[in-house]
């Protein structure tokens, strides 16, 4: 336990004097606009930002209520109880609980020792992740997966229970969070993001190894497989040819592809071509159409269309804006 961390965050909010002083009813009007259902809404949080982390007001009983961000809480001392979708559930000290958007849940008053901690985080930040934590084809494709099967988070009616007291990484990443939430500084929403990215990818991992199921890994092996393939024959990788390693006809391959993936194989191909093609335009002199032909695109045209529907700029333009950088 970090002393000066508990001294900090037992020290009374502005919304936690008001209802000691008998503002016995939650002020709504802190949460949302909305009149009728009671949904917290992001934009009273999170104003600019993908992510914000907040101490959960004590002494009151929060109503059935649900949000319209992604919600995480932690209990940084003492226990925390409330019904999510109507099951009761008590988190204990150094527990996490990850509610999908729109699911419903009531809170059970907080004693003065029970701290508990409220991450606020919009879906958009699940891309951050992907774009900012990962690098090269198999292991970007292979998160995308997992944080997909983690829950997926633009549906409804989920929620995730961590009891990682005892993982020291998790433990120690949540001191560092809530360190620089008491301590803000200039950088502080920079780190905050770069830390929580690597939660969710140690919470991803906690998950897959604990909850694996035969299925799950039968999954994993399949498309790790899929994406070496795709990695090492990209330039004239075909269905065909990757469904024989697998005994299989092309076409069960193709569904389990898009079942898992929400991509066809075609759309692999394509991404991992197109890296290739960017990291060429980096850091090579090759003509746009020796780079077109080296990723496997004959026609130079379609490879300027694809390039441009992924990257916003044509190839020559997207490598004169690199070189004026």
């Amino acid at each position: 336990m970090n002393t000066l961390l508990y001294q900090e965050l037992m020290k009374e909010t502005e919304e936690e004097r008001a209802i000691l002083e008998g503002n016995q009813a939650v002020n709504k009007k802190i949460y949302t606009d909305l009149t009728s259902d009671f949904v917290i809404q992001s934009e009273k949080f999170l104003k600019d930002d993908l992510i914000m982390i907040r101490k959960h007001p004590r002494y009151i009983d929060f109503p059935r209520h649900s949000h319209d961000y992604i919600e995480m809480n932690y209990v940084f001392h003492g226990k925390f109880h409330q019904k999510v979708a109507d099951q009761p559930i008590t988190l204990k000290q150094g527990d996490i609980l990850l509610l999908n958007q729109y699911i419903e849940h009531e809170l059970a008053s907080c004693e003065e020792n029970d701290i508990v901690i409220n991450f606020i985080i919009h879906p958009a930040f699940f891309d951050y992740i992907l774009s900012n934590l990962s690098t090269g084809f198999i292991q970007s494709q292979m998160l995308q997966f997992l944080m997909n099967s983690m829950f997926d988070y633009n549906h409804t009616g989920q929620f995730l229970y961590y009891p990682v007291a005892d993982s020291e990484r998790i433990q120690d990443i949540m001191k560092e969070l809530l360190t620089e939430m008491m301590e803000e500084s200039i950088l502080s929403q920079s780190k905050i993001k770069f830390l929580m990215g690597l939660l969710i990818l140690e919470l991803i991992e906690q998950k897959n190894h604990s909850h694996q199921n035969i299925d799950q890994s039968e999954q994993h092996a399949f498309l790790t497989e899929v994406f070496h393939y795709i990695e090492e024959h990209y330039q004239e990788a075909n269905l065909q040819t990757l469904a024989k390693k697998f005994n299989q006809t092309a076409y069960w391959v193709s569904k389990q592809i898009k079942t898992l993936t929400k991509q066809n194989f075609k759309d692999l191909v394509q991404e991992k071509r197109l890296l290739v093609a960017k990291n060429l335009l980096m850091y090579s002199d090759l003509s746009m159409q020796a780079i077109a032909e080296e990723v496997g695109y004959e026609n130079i045209s379609y490879f300027y269309r694809l390039f441009k529907q992924k990257y916003g700029n044509t190839p020559k333009a997207y490598k004169k804006q690199l070189i004026e950088q």
